[in-house]
């Protein structure tokens, strides 16, 4: 094999990434409401033996403005708990990790570490976490906290919105650090169970994580015994400087939106000498590059069915990722040219649900093993050790024997 094997993982969020993918699924337009749905998507996911399954969420409902809805009434709107999404589908899965997408804005991080830790128990090991910063205003009005200004996509470089950008990644930094702590609060060994004696558990093997900050105050232990992967998968969205440095000091991987090759090549620089300068320890971030694909046979079919889900959505559809619209050879060449840039795998976010996920796991996932760039299995393990990732000792057990 003349090249590294690459790490592909989907991210699923209703019926597809395009705004107009409800209106050509195959599924159903009540189908993301059913636990049938998602099972299907995670099972067909599987099969494929990709690293794993992202599933989106947000606070407030879907909508093409940046902010607060916009009175489209012929778009999906609506979804269900990406946590509870994946506990559903984590007794029907073996092999897949499973990552959800929460708020660090408005979520307190002892509930975050919790539903996390008690996902990883679950599948056995496989679970991981999106921690998500909440922007926008009327992510806020539902809360009632907080005052949040709406984001002038125009105006962002402007002193007042950097300020805010920066405190909502430090405070979702202090939220991820307070998960961790949390999930290290309990050593592996502090379960006795010892009917005999009657000791259930170790008191000295529970710590306080007494952490105090600008956003919190928690005191901990967990009520979460620590999980299988110890620390399970922390995984962040970035698209620039700011996100860049909160993955290199929170995440374990980090998804990433380059144009093309050059790009990518220089985020993973970026990436690289981020590390650095924050002092980064442990392994070097695994970056995956995103991208929104609408596969068919031919290049042709193709075009016309982006032609007629944008005609549907009444716009061209864009997007934060780049979109590749053509057939599955066409995409394995496009992602061997960006590997061979540096990033270590691949987010597909698939246009329309179930139809294009089918593309990427018979049709994609084949050519890619038949070019030594994808493995034909499982090697068994947890989502960590499918990542290349050891399995982390609790901080409160190294100071103890330090």
């Amino acid at each position: 094999m003349t090249e590294k094997t690459l790490h592909l993982a989907v991210a699923l969020d209703g019926l597809g990434w395009h705004p107009a993918a409800w209106r050509l699924s195959r599924a159903g337009a009540s189908a993301p409401l059913t636990a049938r749905y998602w099972a299907a998507l995670a099972g067909e996911a599987e099969k494929a033996t990709l690293d794993l399954l992202t599933i989106e969420d947000s606070l407030d409902l879907q909508s093409s403005r940046p902010d607060g809805p916009d009175g489209r009434a012929d778009e999906l709107r609506g979804r269900l708990d990406a946590v509870q999404i994946a506990a559903q589908i984590a007794p029907l899965t073996r092999h897949i990790g499973l990552v959800p997408t929460t708020s660090t804005t408005h979520t307190e991080p002892f509930h975050l570490s919790t539903a996390v830790a008690t996902l990883d128990h679950i599948s056995g090991g496989r679970a991981g976490w999106r921690p998500r910063v909440s922007a926008r205003r009327a992510e806020a009005g539902h809360f009632g906290r907080r005052e949040i200004p709406v984001l002038d996509p125009a105006r962002l470089d402007e002193p007042e919105t950097l300020r805010l950008v920066g405190d909502l990644f430090a405070e979702a930094g202090d939220a991820v650090e307070v998960v961790r702590r949390l999930w290290d609060s309990w050593q592996d060994d502090a379960e006795i169970r010892d009917v005999a004696t009657g000791r259930f558990v170790d008191r000295d093997r529970l710590h306080y994580v007494d952490f105090t900050g600008r956003w919190f105050s928690v005191k901990g232990p967990s009520i979460v015994p620590r999980s299988p992967q110890g620390q399970p998968v922390v995984a962040v969205l970035a698209h620039s400087s700011v996100p860049y440095a909160f993955a290199a000091r929170h995440a374990d991987v980090v998804f990433v939106t380059p144009t093309d090759p050059g790009h990518a090549a220089a985020i993973v620089g970026e990436i690289r000498a981020v590390e650095e300068t924050v002092g980064r320890g442990g392994p070097p971030l695994r970056v995956l590059a995103d991208l929104v694909v609408l596969l068919d046979e031919t290049p042709t079919l193709a075009r016309r069915r982006r032609a007629r889900l944008d005609d549907l959505h009444g716009a061209r559809f864009t997007s934060d990722a780049s979109l590749f619209s053509g057939t599955p050879g066409q995409l394995v060449d496009l992602l061997v040219e960006w590997h061979r840039a540096g990033v270590d795998g691949f987010r597909l976010r698939p246009a329309v649900l179930p139809d294009d996920l089918t593309a990427i796991t018979r049709a994609l996932v084949p050519a890619l093993r038949e070019r030594g760039l994808f493995r034909a299995g499982y090697p068994g393990g947890t989502l960590r050790g499918l990542l290349g990732l050891t399995r982390p000792a609790s901080r409160y057990a190294v100071a103890a024997t330090a």
